[in-house]
């Protein structure tokens, strides 16, 4: 058994996610399965549908309590074995009965964003120590209208909101999505994108960009500098240029520029031998602590490969600690108390190392 982390000074908030899939299961069932890692966390959402989870998670058996909480630092008192909740006054104004499982909702997407943009706002303002955001689906955060349907998902929203706080333009406030496990860390060059979009965006500052992330980020939490291996975008790396020159006119003079600023990245390296190249196992360090991988599925696949249930989505370069377990809302199953929450228990460890290194 791990130990775990210490408990940070700050309280941790986890946002309940899309009403209507397995979020508020599985987070109450990282209450339940895990007291010593959710030591400190609370839930933003509604207090209704948590209620309704925590009877889900419980199939038949006793449910675990929820406390209602009246501000988020009554967290750090509550004792294991329940589900402290802080209800979000936007939420409440909403219909007191839970929205359906498994179906798209407008008041479900909008009740997920709602609880992100709480949430993040805590942070920024330094009242809570990270954010861990259960799954929202992005197909019901569009419909619901409004601000919040401009954005295709957390990444982007947590983006804005952290531009606004700092008065930056977003354009100025770079961020990537870092999917890490026990065995694999992998950053990516674009995240929602279309595959057309996401070969233009390879491009020598969107590389270098990633490489600093990842750079300071990762040093952050390794003490040390990271050793970097960088993903080719063509098969083979382009062989030399023969299959592309993409590794040649662009990703290796990137990868020349971030080693001039102390960034230890490898030349592109064949995209199909790089993961097993940076896989760690037991007792044997994988040959990097990361890899750069150009585009969304070159670089999600072999992390999910490897267990979807382990992994963790950890936004790299805003002011705030965000981590996410690497799965979506999973309509076809929601209510019906088979959800695993273990990937969520690895995004609230990875929030509390996260904390940890930052003290």
């Amino acid at each position: 058994m791990r130990t775990p982390t210490p408990i940070p000074p700050l309280p941790i908030a986890i946002t309940m996610g899309d009403a209507a899939g397995i979020g508020p299961e599985i987070v109450v069932k990282a209450f339940q399965t895990a007291p010593q890692e959710t030591a400190a966390c609370f839930v933003v959402g509604d207090v209704a549908t948590v209620r309704r989870a925590a009877a889900v998670a419980a199939g038949g058996a006793v449910r675990l309590p929820v406390v209602v909480l009246a501000d988020a630092q009554e967290a750090l008192h509550c004792p294991p074995l329940c589900v402290p909740v802080l209800p979000i006054e936007s939420s409440l104004a909403l219909e007191s009965e839970p929205v359906p499982f498994g179906r798209l909702s407008a008041r479900a997407g909008r009740m997920a964003g709602d609880f992100v943009v709480w949430a993040a706002n805590a942070a920024l303002r330094g009242e809570v120590a990270a954010v861990v955001t259960a799954p929202l689906n992005k197909a019901a955060l569009s419909m619901a209208g409004g601000w919040l349907a401009s954005f295709p998902g957390h990444t982007e929203l947590l983006q804005t909101l952290a531009a606004a706080h700092t008065n930056t333009p977003v354009s100025q406030l770079p961020v990537r999505m870092m999917l890490a496990n026990d065995e694999l860390r992998v950053v990516l060059v674009s995240i929602h994108v279309s595959l057309r979009d996401a070969l233009a965006a390879v491009t020598h500052d969107n590389v270098l960009q990633t490489l600093l992330i990842t750079h300071r980020s990762l040093q952050a939490v390794l003490g040390r500098a990271p050793k970097i291996g960088v993903a080719g975008l063509n098969p083979h790396a382009g062989e030399g240029g023969l299959f592309g020159r993409e590794e040649l006119d662009v990703i290796l003079p990137a990868v020349l520029a971030a080693r001039s600023q102390g960034v230890q990245a490898s030349d592109p390296l064949a995209p199909d031998t790089v993961f097993m190249r940076a896989r760690g196992k037991p007792g044997q360090a994988g040959e990097f602590d990361v890899v750069v991988a150009m585009y969304h599925d070159q670089g999600l696949i072999p992390v999910k490969y490897l267990g979807v249930e382990k992994g963790v989505n950890v936004t790299l370069g805003l002011p705030l600690i965000r981590t996410s377990p690497d799965h979506g809302t999973a309509f076809d199953i929601a209510g019906r108390g088979v959800a695993d929450a273990s990937s969520l228990v690895e995004a609230i460890r990875m929030a509390r190392q996260l904390c940890a290194a930052t003290l």
